[in-house]
């Protein structure tokens, strides 16, 4: 028997549901995942409120890290006992035991642990598709990272600080200020409500960020633009304050000449040359130290809890399940 948590219906983390449920054999090219740590994301609370749709299982979750213990006909270069981490569709994550694509599976190395590996897969994936796809960072560009203390935010901030790229990172308390910081940020806007339009051209005596990475959406998108240099890049990557309102294309311009992204990790892990491609970057920028993000444990059982102080802010960088 699997332990699985379950969406009744789109709403709040209240619909989420612990269910048991028996497993078919994995298909002929689907390997049988045991999951030790599964990640918790923002994506999985955008599937919890209906924003993006549930597979007619209704499991959230996009990432865990496990064992393999059965493997279908077709499989190859796994064994039974391997420990593999994976990223993307189909979604399902939550849950004691899954199948899995075999193609989908990554091999860990034994320097990085279970828990390491689930609070940063994921957003260390996300992390490189901003970094390179979507914009080329590195030695003397200019980035601002919101929720810079978050679990994606510090990563982008560490890795981007590793090239050579100067950071700018926006943060709710002075605490978060310091994780920030710590994580390679040379200026803090601090402040739900900042001014961080003004701050920013202030630091780059009015040049603007060459890239802004906006997960925090609403109104915060709009006042986002206004941040970015001319030909510069807003990537919107997330609406943890609310719905992002329309964007009108004037906005953009052609006095401000800015270009808008809406990238999706989704579809960058559905490219399995892409995907297989960041994981190795992801899992050697781990083992070198580079990417490093705290981590928060809860049960599988209390997965509606972890949400619930995910949605709420109350929490710093990445949080995990233990089934």
């Amino acid at each position: 028997m699997a332990v699985i948590v379950r969406l009744k219906t789109p709403g709040g983390a209240d619909q989420l549901e612990v269910m048991d449920t028996d497993l078919p054999p994995p298909d002929r090219a689907e390997v049988r995942l045991r999951q030790t740590a599964i990640g918790v994301n923002s994506i999985d609370i955008y599937q919890r409120m209906g924003l993006y749709a549930l597979p007619p299982e209704r499991i959230p979750g996009v990432e865990a890290v496990g064992v393999v213990a059965a493997l279908g006909a077709e499989v190859t270069g796994l064994e039974i006992g391997d420990r593999i981490a994976y990223a993307g569709a189909p979604v399902g994550a939550y849950a004691s035991e899954r199948n899995l694509p075999g193609w989908r599976c990554v091999k860990l190395p034994a320097s990085l642990t279970d828990e390491a590996v689930a609070a940063a897969f994921v957003k260390g994936i996300t992390a490189d598709m901003l970094l390179n796809r979507v914009f080329p960072v590195g030695q003397g560009t200019t980035i601002l990272v919101h929720s810079a203390a978050g679990g994606l935010g510090q990563l982008l901030t560490r890795w981007a600080s590793v090239t050579g790229a100067t950071v700018i990172g926006t943060v709710g308390s002075s605490a978060k200020a310091e994780i920030a910081r710590a994580a390679g940020a040379s200026q803090v806007i601090v402040g739900r409500d900042a001014d961080f339009a003004a701050a920013v051209a202030d630091f780059t005596a009015g040049r603007g960020v060459d890239i802004a990475y906006d997960g925090v959406g609403g109104l915060t998108l709009q006042k986002t633009l206004g941040c970015v240099r001319p030909f510069g890049v807003v990537a919107s990557i997330g609406q943890s304050a609310g719905s992002i309102p329309p964007v009108d294309v004037h906005d953009l311009g052609p006095r401000r000449s800015l270009m808008l992204a809406r990238p999706s990790v989704m579809a960058h892990t559905n490219d399995a040359d892409a995907y297989h491609g960041s994981a190795k970057r992801v899992l050697a920028a781990m083992a070198d130290g580079i990417l490093q993000v705290s981590g928060t444990a809860y049960g599988l059982r209390d997965a509606a809890r972890a949400q619930t102080d995910l949605e709420s802010g109350r929490t710093t960088g990445a949080l995990f399940l233990r089934p």
